[in-house]
């Protein structure tokens, strides 16, 4: 039995004017996942989130957000979720601990009660070290932890995080990623919107390409991968056959593997294989049986820049 569902919309869709910004969403984030909703700015993540937190109308389809209706009930879907924009906004003479008081008394917290979570949210991004420093001082990663703080502040089931990693260094940008999968260790709903493809597919169970206002991938890396690229694993290899050029007929025998889905050569003439699974021991018996030397052997997983560039190679190619 899956998980209950999240976030889940059903052709969903907003138009200003004449100009779609998202057009029939067809989406479902299970409880306790998280997803990242990936595609290049402009293509319609930041407006999917503002209608899921119920921050701009809906134009067609319908929203529901742990069984709530945006629409409708505005109120109780924030409540429920704690968003982190793309530009986090802090009073910069105000301490990142006095920041958070005020963000919690805004949320109705008073008392011990706003302090203990204070301190908790301090913990769990990271800043406890730095929580009485005047926020004029914070780098942008430690301002990007201290708005993860202010989600978790309200203790909320889901987290909508939109572009966070966006301007980070490559350490910072670990030390964000780590902190997710923390979250999503805790039980909490990760919805991670970015356009930085690369930085973020270690960290997701499943991701929803965006362009032009529609989904046009969704799935797990690897399904996206073996449906996009023609398998999970790259597989390259350095061959030189028994008469010191002749590939054609090791490609063949390498083709014919169980597993292997495609062989295409490199601009720089080694042999790459896309497959659902490591064939590489097959693949070294395979390059001996043609008398060819086996110079290099390599595998490397797919990235979302891969799925991504050779989705619209295709789309490009068939228009």
């Amino acid at each position: 039995m899956s998980a209950p569902a999240a976030i889940e919309t059903r052709a969903l869709s907003k138009r200003y004017g004449g100009f779609v910004a998202v057009d029939g969403l067809d989406l479902r984030i299970d409880e306790g996942t998280v997803f990242g909703l990936l595609g290049p700015n402009g293509s319609g993540k930041t407006t999917t989130i503002l209608m899921l937190m119920g921050l701009t109308e809906v134009t067609s389809g319908s929203v529901r957000v742990l069984g709530l209706d945006p629409v409708r009930q505005p109120l109780e879907v924030k409540r429920a979720v704690g968003y982190m924009p793309d530009a986090v906004g802090f009073y910069d003479d105000l301490t990142a601990r006095e920041n958070l008081r005020y963000s919690g008394k805004l949320a109705g917290l008073r008392g011990e009660p706003l302090e203990r979570r204070i301190d908790a949210a301090l913990s769990r991004a990271r800043l406890v070290r730095e929580a009485d420093r005047p926020v004029r001082t914070f780098s942008r990663g430690m301002r990007q932890r201290l708005g993860l703080a202010d989600v978790l502040l309200k203790a909320p089931r889901i987290a909508i995080l939109d572009e966070p990693t966006s301007g980070l260094d490559p350490q910072s940008t670990h030390e964000f990623l780590d902190m997710i999968r923390d979250l999503k260790a805790e039980g909490l709903t990760v919805l991670l919107s970015s356009h930085l493809l690369d930085r973020v597919q270690a960290v997701c169970d499943r991701v929803g390409l965006f362009h032009r206002g529609r989904m046009v991938l969704e799935g797990s890396v690897d399904e996206l991968a073996r449906r996009v690229l023609g398998g999970g694993y790259r597989i390259t290899v350095e061959a030189r056959g028994a008469d010191g050029d002749d590939r054609g007929g090791l490609a063949a025998a390498l083709h014919a593997i169980a597993g292997v889905n495609r062989v295409e050569r490199s601009p720089e003439g080694a042999l790459r294989l896309h497959a659902d699974r490591d064939v590489r021991p097959e693949v070294a018996t395979a390059v001996a049986r043609a008398g060819a030397a086996l110079l290099g052997l390599g595998m490397a997983a797919p990235s979302l820049d891969d799925v991504y560039t050779e989705y619209f190679r295709e789309v490009r190619h068939a228009a």
